[in-house]
C-alpha cells in the first residue's frame, strides 16, 4: 500500500510539472511591449496635377476638397497644379513622354489628352469598374468624353461657358450701354471707339498668351453655330477661308487700337487685372474666371456683369462656347502600384462626388445625376445664370478638336498676323499641316 501511495504521489507531481511546462509555453495573454494590435493601413502619398493654379477662381475650392480627403483618409496629395495655357499642357504631355506622370491628372478630355491615351499611359472608366463598380456612378455615361479608341478614361469636372464680361463702371463713364443679347459687331465698334476716346483700354486680352478666345467667337461670326467644330482641310476651302476671316477679324481691332497697348507682351493675369482694375472694359473669358473675381475684387462685384460677344453674320450673340472639357484621370502608373491603386480612385471619387462637386459649380453645366446644389449665388454668379438664361445655343470649342502641336503654332502665329508679318491665310496653312 505505501508503495502504491508513493507511486500516486510521484504521477500526481509529473502531472503538475507538466501542467507548469504547458503553461510556460501558450501566448502571454497580455501583448507584449511590440505588439501593437491590428495596424491601420500605411499612408500613401499621391501626386496630382491639375489646372487649379494660384490664379483660377476654383483655387480655394480645391484646396479644400484635398484638405477633406486628406482628413479623412490619412493620405497625402502632393499638388503640382498650375495655370492652364499652352505651356502648361506642353509640360504635362512632355511629363507623360519621360516617365514622370503624375498619379492623378486632371486634364482635357479633347484631343490634347490622345497622346497619353494612346500610349497606354492612363486608364479607361470600364477597367476600373471591373474592381470598383461604383466609379463615377453618379456621373450621366451619356456626358463622360469618348476618346478616339471608343472608351471613356476621365470622370467629367463641372462644365464650363465662355463669354464677354463688361466692366460696367468703365462702361457708365463712357456713357455705354451694357451689351444685350441682340448685340451686334458694328455696335461693338461704335462702342470701342467711345471706350478708346475716353482713355480706356476696349478689350482686356494678352494675344501673347490667349488668343484662342477671340478666335472661337471670330471664327462663329464667320460661319454658324452649326459648323464651328468643322475643320479645314487647306488655307483654300470654306472652313480655312472661315478661319482666315475669324484671324483677319482680331488683326482690325489691333490695327484699331482697342487691344492693351503690351497685348503683345502682356500676359493673361496682367490683362485681367487691367479690366479688374477699371482700365478695361471688355473681356472673353470663361465660367472659371467669375470665382476669381469673386476672390480678389470681393468689394467691387458690382462693377463686373455677364454679357454676351458681339455677332456678325448667321451668329446672334446670344450663341455662345460651352460645355464640358475637363475631368480627372488616373495614370497606369498609379494603378499598376498596388499601395496607390484605391488610393488614386478614392481620390477621384471624393474629387467628383456630388457634395465637393456642388462647391465648384455656381452656373456651369455638370454630368451629376442629381446635378448640383450651390449655395446662394453672389450678384456676379446671378449675372452669369442671367445670361445663360438668354443663352440660344452652345457648342463646344473647336480649338479642342486640334492637335496640341497645331493650336500651339496657330495661336503662336496670331501675333504674326495682326502685325502683318504673316497673312491670315498662311497662319491657317501652317497650323493645317501639323493637325
Amino acid at each position: 500500500m505505501k508503495k502504491n501511495r508513493l507511486l500516486a504521489l510521484l504521477l500526481a507531481a509529473m502531472m503538475l510539472l507538466g501542467l507548469m511546462a504547458g503553461c510556460g509555453n501558450k501566448p502571454a495573454a497580455n501583448p507584449g511591449p511590440d505588439d501593437k494590435g491590428p495596424q491601420k493601413p500605411a499612408a500613401v502619398e499621391l501626386n496630382v496635377v491639375t489646372s487649379y493654379g494660384g490664379d483660377d477662381g476654383n483655387r480655394k475650392n480645391y484646396e479644400n476638397a484635398v484638405k477633406s480627403y486628406e482628413e479623412a483618409t490619412g493620405n497625402k496629395i502632393q499638388d503640382a497644379s498650375a495655370t492652364s495655357n499652352e505651356e502648361w499642357k506642353a509640360k504635362v504631355l512632355t511629363d507623360f513622354e519621360t516617365g514622370t506622370e503624375p498619379d492623378v491628372l486632371f486634364f482635357f478630355t479633347n484631343a490634347d489628352a490622345e497622346p497619353i491615351v494612346q500610349a497606354g499611359k492612363v486608364v479607361d472608366v470600364a477597367t476600373i469598374r471591373a474592381e470598383y463598380p461604383d466609379y463615377a456612378s453618379n456621373m450621366r455615361d451619356s456626358m463622360l468624353a469618348v476618346a478616339s479608341d471608343g472608351k471613356n478614361y476621365a470622370v467629367p469636372s463641372s462644365g464650363f461657358w465662355e463669354n464677354m464680361f463688361v466692366n460696367t463702371k468703365v462702361l457708365a463713364d463712357c456713357g455705354v450701354a451694357v451689351p444685350g443679347p441682340d448685340y451686334t459687331w458694328d455696335q461693338f465698334l461704335t462702342d470701342c471707339e467711345t471706350i478708346k476716346a475716353k482713355g480706356y483700354a476696349p478689350i482686356a486680352c494678352s494675344l501673347f498668351e490667349v488668343p484662342h478666345y477671340w478666335f472661337e467667337f471670330c471664327v462663329m461670326n464667320n460661319g454658324t453655330l452649326a459648323s464651328q467644330l468643322d475643320l479645314p482641310k487647306t488655307a483654300d476651302d470654306a472652313v480655312g477661308q472661315k478661319w482666315a476671316a475669324g484671324l483677319n477679324d482680331i488683326k482690325d481691332l489691333y490695327e484699331r487700337g482697342y487691344f492693351p497697348v503690351n497685348t503683345l507682351t502682356a500676359t493673361d493675369a496682367e490683362t485681367v487685372q487691367l479690366f479688374g482694375d477699371g482700365e478695361a472694359a471688355f473681356l472673353i473669358d470663361g465660367s472659371w474666371k467669375v470665382n476669381y473675381f469673386v476672390d480678389n475684387y470681393t468689394d467691387q462685384l458690382g462693377d463686373f456683369a455677364i454679357s454676351y460677344v458681339p455677332a456678325k453674320g448667321q451668329r446672334t450673340a446670344g450663341e455662345a462656347i460651352g460645355g464640358i472639357s475637363m475631368g480627372y484621370f488616373i495614370t497606369k502608373k498609379a494603378w499598376d502600384d498596388p499601395a496607390k491603386r484605391e488610393a488614386a480612385v478614392k481620390f477621384v471619387e471624393h474629387m467628383t462626388s456630388d457634395e465637393v462637386m456642388s462647391t465648384f459649380v455656381t452656373t456651369e453645366v455638370t454630368a451629376l445625376k442629381n446635378g448640383a446644389s450651390p449655395s446662394g449665388l453672389n450678384a456676379l454668379q446671378q449675372s452669369a445664370a442671367d445670361a445663360n438664361a438668354n443663352i440660344t445655343g452652345v457648342v463646344g470649342a473647336v480649338q479642342d478638336t486640334i492637335t496640341s502641336e497645331s493650336k500651339t503654332d496657330l495661336f503662336g502665329n496670331v501675333q504674326n498676323v495682326v502685325t502683318g508679318a504673316m497673312t491670315a491665310e498662311e497662319a491657317v496653312a501652317s497650323a493645317i499641316a501639323l493637325n
